[in-house]
This record gives C-alpha cells, structure tokens and sequence, in this order.
C-alpha cells in the first residue's frame, strides 16, 4: 500500500500560480503511476493529470493543457502539479492518486487505488 499527502493549496488571484506537492509513503513510489484530480463544489470529481511510473509520459485533460505541469521525484518519492494562469473556475479541491504500474489499462486510466486527503485550491476573480 501507499499513503498520500497533499500540500501546496491556497488562496490565489486569477493568473496567479501554485505548486501543488504529494509525498508518498509505504511501497516504493516507483511501482506507481500517479494522477492528479480535482472536485469542485456541487461537481463530481474530475481526472486534471497524469504520469507514468517512470516520469517519462504525461498526459493532461485538454482544460488545462499548457497551464499545468504534473512531474515527479521518485528519489523523493513525491508528485508535482505546477498550477500557473489560474482561472476562478480551476477552484477545486486536489487529490492525489496512485495505480499499480501493473494494473491493467493505461498509465491515465481509471481505476486508482489510493487516494490522498486533498489540498484545497481558491482562485479569486
């Protein structure tokens, strides 16, 4: 098993940027791959990102292409989410998740297995 802890959320103004973190702790990170979502209020949960277990393929939901940048350290055992050109309607709690390496499907798909508690993002207008 794996524990995820988000950090990194806040209060920010629209244009504005963040750097979301997850630290990993249990089984080795590197069996792995990780994803990054988000819900907003009223909404059901969203995929925003992905990354494979290696770090050499990502893949993005097409709304926040050329905004957001997943990335991760696995000496570090940690996931990025660099948030940059925030807009109001990004306002969302984000979750960290992570998928067996092994799991069937792509690295991007559902189902994940773990799941952090979330980090709150609010974007000002």
């Amino acid at each position: 098993q794996v524990q995820l802890v988000e950090s990194g959320g806040g209060l920010v103004q629209a244009g504005g940027s963040l750097r979301l973190s997850c630290a990993a702790s249990g089984r080795t990170f590197s069996s792995y791959n990780m994803g990054w979502f988000r819900q907003a209020p009223g909404k059901e949960r969203e995929f925003v990102a992905a990354i494979s277990w290696s770090g050499g393929s990502t893949y993005y939901t097409d709304s926040v292409k050329g905004r957001f940048t997943i990335s991760r350290d696995n000496a570090k055992n940690t996931v990025y989410l660099q948030v940059n050109s925030l807009k109001p309607e990004d306002t969302a709690v984000y979750y960290c998740a992570a998928k067996d390496r092994f799991s069937s499907g792509p690295y991007y798909s559902s189902p994940y297995n773990y799941w952090g508690q979330g980090t709150q993002v609010t974007v000002s207008s």
